[in-house]
């Protein structure tokens, strides 16, 4: 079974998915850091493919993301990195990462490799669904990869059925049609956001993400879902603290508070 299936199925709730940048802040911390979030008790995890013109992130990823291609960090050395990675962490990885280097890379075999190395589904933010559905979807469901498609608050509830459909895994609910980064609280008219897609009853689970970052908002998405996403949060802590332990720490301490 598929390790994103495994996960909802065996927790229901309070599920934490961490996001970041692969090749930072240093090319060779991408097993590290993995390894980091398995043993502190993360579920899951989100790697980024750094890219020169992240279009959905705000600017603590691209940050990261550009510090990543200038350590050599490509599609090519993440694959190398992720070679052996399932001898040691367990639980599910995610590639998030934007059409353009994927289809450098070519499609097809992004998808033989992600399954090669044991990665368990993708978020490609900038692939259109109609898309996917014609020339794409086929091509991950053969690798057993899971394809994670965003909604946003604009989103039609037409489309977030049709994605329901068609996708498996879970949904990625983007809190707000902007771009990533942390905030401190969830105002009214984002919960009831939440609240909306939660009285859909949809047939996949949900997490939400961009803006995670405390206890308040943690709390505030897990509410009305399986859980959240934190990734700019992390990235920052990445950057501030001495060692990738603490930085876990740090993360752990804030959604505590």
């Amino acid at each position: 079974m598929n390790r994103i299936t495994n996960l909802f199925n065996t927790k229901k709730n309070g599920i934490l998915s961490v996001f970041f940048t692969a090749g930072y802040p240093n090319l060779d911390d991408t097993t590290k850091i993995l390894k980091e979030l398995e043993d502190k008790g993360i579920d899951m995890v989100e790697i980024g493919i750094p890219f020169s013109d992240p279009m959905a992130d705000g600017p603590v990823i691209q940050e990261a993301s550009t510090a990543a291609l200038r350590n050599g960090m490509s599609l090519h050395v993440l694959f190398e990195q992720l070679e052996d990675i399932r001898q040691d962490v367990h639980i599910p990885i995610i590639l998030m990462g934007y059409l353009n280097p994927i289809m450098q890379y070519g499609f097809e075999a992004f998808c033989r490799k992600c399954a090669l190395t044991g990665v368990d589904g993708m978020i490609i933010p900038d692939l259109p669904f109609a898309d996917y559905m014609k020339e794409y979807k086929a091509i991950a469901e053969r690798n057993n990869l899971k394809m994670i498609m965003l909604i946003t608050p604009e989103t039609s509830e037409e489309r977030i059925r049709l994605i329901d459909e068609h996708t498996s895994g879970f949904i990625y609910m983007v809190s707000s049609a902007s771009t990533t980064g942390a905030q401190q609280s969830f105002n009214e008219q984002k919960q009831a956001y939440f609240h909306r897609i939660n009285g859909m009853r949809l047939r996949n689970p949900r997490l939400v993400g961009f803006g995670i970052s405390n206890k308040a908002t943690f709390d505030a998405a897990a509410t009305n879902s399986s859980g959240a996403i934190i990734g700019s949060k992390f990235m920052q802590l990445l950057k501030s603290e001495p060692t990738i332990d603490r930085a876990v720490d740090k993360l752990q301490a804030a959604l505590q508070e």
